[in-house]
């Protein structure tokens, strides 16, 4: 991945590497308003927290954005507010992942017929139409780690296995 630095700050794009002290944590600005920078910023801050081993919630995600973001949102967040909250987050073990067995429970309740998979138009469906919607974006992501290319469906408990962080 390239590195982009931003402007005259020292910051650097989060898609090239982990910053060093005294540099920002850089989210790309896009066209379009704040709803959509605000959503661009949580997708990178959660991509971080997840590399992490961190599973929040967007709203969990909304609110550390808020807690670390500057007064005059610029599209940075400068590491150093970052980190020790972030330190924090570890240290306490918040966010961590839904156990296996809750898991597999949600999607039992989704496959009513207990075949033991959806299908890639019942995933779809689920997934963007309940609860807290996902994104196209992130849709697409799921289902090309989900969706078995044979069957054109999802064999939950092989993507429940794929999915578990194992904590040990």
């Amino acid at each position: 991945m390239s590195s982009t630095r931003g402007p005259a700050t020292g910051s650097l794009s989060t898609a090239s590497r982990a910053p060093e002290v005294n540099e920002d944590i850089r989210f790309p600005q896009e066209e379009g308003g704040s709803s959509v920078k605000q959503r661009r910023r949580k997708r990178e801050i959660g991509t971080i927290i997840r590399s992490l081993g961190c599973c929040p919630t967007e709203g969990e995600l909304h609110d550390l954005i808020a807690e670390v973001e500057e007064e005059e949102p610029t599209g940075y967040i400068r590491f150093e507010k970052f980190l020790p909250v972030m330190t924090e987050i570890l240290l306490e073990r918040r966010y961590r992942p839904i156990p296996e067995d809750v898991l597999l429970r949600a999607f039992e309740v989704l496959d009513s017929a207990k075949r033991g998979f959806l299908t890639k138009d019942e995933l779809i469906k689920y997934m963007t139409e309940e609860g807290e919607p996902f994104s196209q974006e992130e849709m697409e992501e799921m289902l090309s780690a989900a969706i078995d290319p044979e069957s054109n469906s999802i064999h939950y408990k092989d993507y429940i296995t794929m999915m578990v962080i194992d904590e040990n």
